[in-house]
């Protein structure tokens, strides 16, 4: 054989080696990711969203289930060491790029003990227990394991009050102001009739899947576990909540002054924006991008004809009947016809569309009072009817173009379709991209038409400024050390919401340190990411496709995304399913 043809033969068995090499690394990183996920199922039941059964018990939460699950995702680290990334298929490079910080960010939230504070201002441990009694039952199981899981409330309550314990030993808890009224929720459950609180809600709607002879018997059992076994835990977590816990909480409110809080801030800021920033360099972002939306808003009021000042615009929209439903049906009403306005345009914008619809509902009165707005996912669009004088309809378009489609459910449940990917990707949620996405997609309401007048594209910028705040509030309570006066204020000067709203967000900021910087960081990745291709494309730019190719990732991490899209560009502009675009 002649120099050439050995040439040839060590080229192709270095192909041969090379691809045995990548199969053999992508079939070990899947292991990994396999076997975890099998283990986090277990760990937390629920997990895989309503589409799986009703689970019949709560998620162990005591000290030595923490201690075990930090052991476990340490394992799991030392065996991604393992993994040679580059000699990954591209698709395993993505896997492992949205797996590995995931395991980091629950190391360090098992390192920081996490656990020791799970309750705060905007969400808890019971108000996500009542979460599940409104979810879809479809089957006798269901009705049946979540008596179960009710009859392990006592239990599962214990722990969680002597981790808030060990919590408080430490001062590692939410700020006090920021927990004031937050026990109704709890006494909502504790002192109705069982029949009428919110856990024996599957039992007053109709029960799917469940022979009438069942039915009243699961109904009777249901109440008499609320009434012996539920409100007896929620009666004992209100004491501790009221008389022990919030009296005994911190004082301060910057995450730097808890515990290692400087470090505690930089992982949660890693945690939710899936980036390397200093807060620093995220304020001087927000007071930038406050002052370029703030000049589009003066614009807009411009072409509304008022003829006063800024903040006499402010109080105009904040007094004006006008602008407010008269009654919780008519909030509902209105969302309901932005909804499906959306849906005479959807094809438009979008190749895919999920096969999974949404339902409006009322916020339950029970969290009424200190929810957001509103609230979307997968098969549900919560809207808040409580105090209608401070839900302003210029508002709305925006709020539900983020909660409904194209935002939050439209985009879980593509990802929850693409069964192709692992199941670790078709259930995870990761902040910076799911609210960014919502976040572009109040955007991209003005370039689809659905702003119909100036109030409502109005409303549409102070959502975006409400976002642009954020980073300016987050990292200047977080980090610079700023009162909630000072945040409340800077929020009232700089946004349109009303006040009863402001002081909710705020609270929701100071006791949620990180979580509000993803919302705007991850709508400028994907800004960013949309202009690059705009203009490497050219006319073979198309938004289909973007937006195919955005949505198909799933939830991923701020630099997935922007690869994702630089491939998108070297590949001419061709989405995931070209036969849609």
């Amino acid at each position: 054989m002649n120099k050439l043809g050995l040439l040839g033969t060590a080229v192709v068995m270095s192909c041969t080696v090379g691809f045995a090499q990548g199969q053999n690394a992508d079939a070990g990183l899947r292991a990994i990711y396999t076997e975890e996920w099998k283990w986090r199922l277990e760990q937390f039941p629920g997990l895989e969203g309503p589409e799986k059964p009703v689970p019949d018990h709560l998620p162990k939460v005591d000290p030595a289930t923490q201690e075990r699950q930090l052991h476990h995702w340490e394992e799991v680290l030392r065996k991604l060491d393992n993994v040679s990334r580059s000699l990954l298929s591209p698709e395993a490079q993505i896997n492992y790029d949205v797996f590995r910080p995931e395991i980091e960010n629950s190391v360090a939230d098992q390192k920081f003990r996490d656990y020791e504070m799970p309750a705060n201002s905007d969400s808890a441990f019971w108000t996500d227990l009542g979460e599940g009694a409104r979810r879809p039952f479809k089957t006798l199981t269901d009705y049946r394991n979540w008596i179960a899981q009710m009859r392990d409330v006592p239990r599962y309550f214990h722990e969680q009050i002597a981790n808030m314990r060990a919590g408080l030993a430490r001062n590692f808890t939410p700020p006090r102001p920021t927990l004031q009224g937050r026990d109704k929720s709890i006494a909502t459950v504790a002192e109705r009739k069982p029949e009428e609180g919110l856990l024996y809600t599957p039992f007053r709607e109709p029960m799917v899947g469940v022979a009438p002879a069942d039915q009243e018997k699961l109904k009777a059992e249901a109440a008499q576990v609320i009434r012996e076994m539920v409100q007896p835990a929620y009666a004992e977590l209100l004491k501790f909540f009221r008389d022990e816990y919030v009296p005994s909480t911190r004082t301060t409110l910057a995450a730097e002054a808890l515990p290692d809080g400087k470090a505690y801030y930089r992982q949660k800021i890693r945690e939710f924006t899936t980036l390397n920033l200093a807060p620093e360099e995220i304020h001087l972002t927000g007071v930038a991008e406050v002052e370029k939306l703030h000049g589009q808003m003066v614009e807009v009021m411009h072409a509304t004809g008022f003829k006063g000042d800024f903040p006499a615009f402010l109080q105009f929209l904040r007094s004006d009947p006008q602008f407010y439903a008269k009654t919780p049906q008519e909030l509902l009403n209105r969302a309901a016809w932005i909804c499906k306005v959306f849906d005479g345009k959807s094809s438009q914008y979008f190749g895919y569309l999920p096969r999974m619809r949404f339902t409006i509902k009322p916020v339950p009165a029970d969290l009424a009072p200190f929810y957001t707005s509103g609230r979307g996912g997968p098969g549900v669009y919560l809207l808040n009817t409580y105090d209608l004088p401070h839900r302003p309809l210029y508002s709305l378009t925006a709020l539900t173009l983020h909660e409904s489609a194209p935002g939050h459910a439209l985009q879980i449940p593509i990802a929850l379709e693409h069964k192709d990917q692992p199941e670790f990707r078709q259930h995870d949620y990761i902040s910076a991209y799911g609210e960014g996405w919502a976040l572009y997609c109040e955007k991209l309401g003005d370039e689809m038409g659905m702003y119909e007048t100036p109030y409502e594209r109005f409303g549409m910028l102070g959502y975006q400024i409400w976002r642009a705040v954020r980073l300016v509030v987050d990292t200047g309570v977080h980090a610079q050390g700023w009162t909630r006066e000072q945040a409340l204020q800077y929020m009232h000067d700089h946004t349109a919401l009303p006040d009863h709203e402001i002081e909710t967000e705020v609270d929701r900021y100071i006791a949620w340190p990180g979580q509000a910087l993803s919302y705007y960081l991850g709508e400028l990745a994907i800004l960013r990411a949309r202009e690059k291709a705009e203009k490497m494309l050219g006319p073979k730019f198309n938004i289909r496709a973007f937006h195919d190719a955005v949505l198909e990732l799933g939830s991923v991490p701020l630099p997935v995304l922007t690869a994702r899209i630089d491939r998108f560009i070297a590949e001419g502009g061709k989405g995931p399913h070209p036969e849609m675009e």
